[in-house]
């Protein structure tokens, strides 16, 4: 159980593995009003950083379960940093098949809806881990601008059209799941090219130290092709956020 080897090239010494940057990660974190000592999931937490500056800013505690080791080593060395190791642990394993041992205030899936089919599937695995009246956040791709073809949904990194809805047609699907919206975060466009630029920096890096590895020649196209397919297409037409939702 793990992550294929070029995304953790790619993502290389980033520490939030999404199109917000820390400044929004810190912003998220206090729109919420989170309590001290407040519980938190964090399904495929990445390395660490929601659950580790937010225990670090607010006191809460948490549980993280990713399926990369490499992601979940350095959300522990994260949580040592930051002196908060005592609070908030890291688990490698499904996310989609983990269940607390006792329900949680807040459970977050951020940026990885897959793990439940999309949002509605995923709403109902953060559902079972929260309490009465907890939180859930999600985030999730939106279309900015309709895809006008098929080489824009294609440039896009989307399966299809209708495997993104735009931002009215998510807060419907939210509202359609039994869930009020109380609070997002949405990147902008310089908070996209910091998480994408950043991407192309770590693969030229690492091409230039490992020019023998068998990954080489897929990680030169990319860095190749990935620049140009950004810019045309997934920088104009594609969003990203984060969403808060409490059951109605």
């Amino acid at each position: 159980m793990e992550l294929p080897r070029s995304v953790t090239i790619r993502e290389g010494d980033l520490r939030v593995l999404n199109p917000i940057d820390e400044a929004k990660l810190a912003t998220l974190g206090r729109a919420v009003k989170l309590a001290p000592g407040a519980e938190l999931l964090d399904l495929c937490s990445g390395k660490g950083e929601l659950l580790c500056t937010w225990a670090r800013d607010h006191g809460i505690t948490g549980t993280g379960v990713d399926i990369s080791t490499v992601f979940t080593a350095a959300a522990r060395g994260r949580a040592t940093e930051l002196g908060v190791a005592d609070r908030v642990r890291f688990v490698h394993g499904d996310a989609a098949a983990y269940v607390p041992a006792r329900p949680v205030d807040v459970a977050c899936c951020v940026g990885a809806t897959w793990i439940g089919g999309g949002v509605p599937g995923t709403l109902e695995l953060l559902d079972r881990a929260l309490r009465p009246g907890g939180m859930a956040l999600v985030g999730e791709p939106y279309w900015r601008r309709d895809p006008p073809d098929e080489e824009t949904v294609v440039g896009s990194h989307a399966r299809s059209r209708d495997e993104f809805r735009d931002l009215p047609g998510l807060v419907r699907l939210f509202g359609e799941c039994g869930w009020d919206l109380v609070e997002m975060v949405l990147a902008d466009q310089d908070s996209w090219d910091r998480y994408a630029a950043a991407h192309w920096l770590n693969l030229r890096r690492w091409l230039d130290a490992n020019p023998d590895d068998e990954l080489a020649p897929e990680l030169r196209r990319e860095l190749t092709e990935d620049p140009l397919r950004y810019v045309r297409f997934q920088r104009e037409h594609l969003g990203w956020g984060v969403f808060a939702l409490l059951r109605r």
